[in-house]
């Protein structure tokens, strides 16, 4: 999560606030779910592909 590294915690709270203004209460909670989600599909089909890679030779 190096892209965040740089936000700080102003930054953070000023895309929360974002979030809310345009999203509303009601919609941000299945947002997150589904970033969630995203996020962690693509972090396990990272992981087989890393997994499924050939060993070299010697």
């Amino acid at each position: 999560m190096s892209i965040f590294s740089n936000i700080g915690f102003p930054g953070v709270v000023l895309i929360v606030i974002a979030a809310l203004i345009v999203f509303g209460p009601n919609k941000l909670p299945e947002i997150g779910k589904a970033l969630g989600e995203t996020l962690r599909e693509f972090k396990n089909a990272s992981q087989d592909i890393m997994n499924d890679k050939p060993k070299k030779k010697q």
